[in-house]
C-alpha cells in the first residue's frame, strides 16, 4: 500500500474511532480575547473560529473548555484533554505535544503602565527595581524571565493584572499587544493606561495535540487545511473582524526590542 494511502487510512480510523465511541476531541484554552473568548454564552475569537472551521472541514467534533491557563496545562499532563488552543512552542513541550507546521496567529508581548505612575522604557535595564505583573504558566523571552533586575508578580487573570496596575500595586504588566488593547476598552480604562511601544518578545500561537496514537497525522492534516483556509476570502473577513491584517504576503516592519536590536516584525499572512 502506498505511504499516502496508509496515512489516510490511519486518519480515517482515528476519526471513526472517535465517532464510534461517541467521543469528541477535547480542547482546552484560556480566554484570550480577541483570539479566543466567550461572550453571552457564545465562543468567539480569531483563533477559536479559525480552528472550529478547520476541524469541521476535517470532520472532527470538538468539545471546548475555557479554563485558567495553568489548569489547561495540568489537564494536558494528566491526559484529561486531547489538545490546547493558542499555546506557544517550546523544546520542553515537544516530548508531549504535537504542533502543526502552520501557526494560528502571531503575538507581540509589550508592557502597559498607569498614567498616574508612568514608567516608559526602552530596555530591560530601565526596569531595575520595578514590579512587573505576569500571567502564571505563560512563556516569555529568556531575557525577561531570567532577569534579576526586577520582580515578576503573577495574577490569576489578565483583568486582575490591569486592576492591580490601575491601583498602583504593580509598576507595569506584560501581555500581548492586541489582548491589552482589547482589555483597555472592555474595562473602560483607556484614559488611565498607556502601552509602551517596546516589543519584549514575539511568539507564534498554535493548536497543539497530545502525542496519542493517530494524532500525528491529524496534526499534519490540520496544518495543511489551516494553511489552505488562510488563503480564502473567508479568513480575510474573519481577520478583519478581529482587527488583524490578513495580508496575502508577509509584511515586515522595523521594531526595537528590549535587547536594543532591530528585528523583523512579521504578521502572519496567507503563505
Amino acid at each position: 500500500m502506498p505511504l499516502i494511502a496508509q496515512l489516510l487510512t490511519v486518519l480515517l480510523f482515528t476519526c471513526l474511532s472517535l465517532t464510534a465511541r461517541g467521543e469528541k476531541l477535547r480542547i482546552v484554552t484560556e480566554p484570550w480575547a480577541p483570539y479566543v473568548y466567550e461572550e453571552n454564552g457564545t465562543s468567539l475569537g480569531l483563533d477559536y473560529e479559525t480552528t472550529a472551521i478547520v476541524f469541521k472541514r476535517l470532520g472532527i467534533d470538538v468539545e471546548w473548555q475555557f479554563l485558567p491557563w495553568k489548569r489547561c496545562l495540568s489537564m494536558l499532563e494528566q491526559g484529561q484533554a486531547d489538545g490546547v488552543l493558542d499555546i506557544f512552542h517550546s523544546d520542553e513541550r515537544d516530548a508531549t505535544l504535537l504542533y502543526p507546521s502552520e501557526p494560528l496567529s502571531q503575538v507581540e508581548f509589550v508592557m502597559f503602565y498607569a498614567n498616574q505612575w508612568p514608567h516608559p522604557f526602552r530596555t530591560l535595564d530601565d526596569l531595575k527595581g520595578l514590579t512587573i505583573g505576569t500571567s502564571p504558566g505563560y512563556l516569555y523571552s529568556k531575557d525577561f524571565s531570567e532577569s534579576t533586575l526586577f520582580t515578576r508578580e503573577p495574577a490569576p487573570t489578565h483583568e486582575a493584572n490591569f486592576g492591580k496596575l490601575v491601583r498602583g500595586r504593580i509598576d507595569l504588566l506584560i501581555t500581548d499587544r492586541r489582548v491589552g488593547q482589547h482589555l483597555l476598552d472592555q474595562l473602560n480604562i483607556r484614559d488611565k493606561i498607556t502601552e509602551n511601544p517596546t516589543v519584549i518578545s514575539q511568539q507564534s500561537q498554535f493548536l497543539a495535540l497530545r502525542r496519542n496514537a493517530g494524532m500525528d497525522l491529524l496534526v499534519q492534516r490540520f496544518g495543511a487545511e489551516l494553511k489552505r483556509f488562510k488563503r480564502e476570502p473567508a479568513y480575510a473577513e474573519l481577520s478583519a473582524r478581529y482587527g488583524a491584517d490578513p495580508a496575502t504576503k508577509v509584511r515586515a516592519a522595523s521594531a526595537t526590542t528590549t535587547s536594543g536590536k532591530t528585528v523583523e516584525q512579521q504578521e502572519s499572512g496567507a503563505q
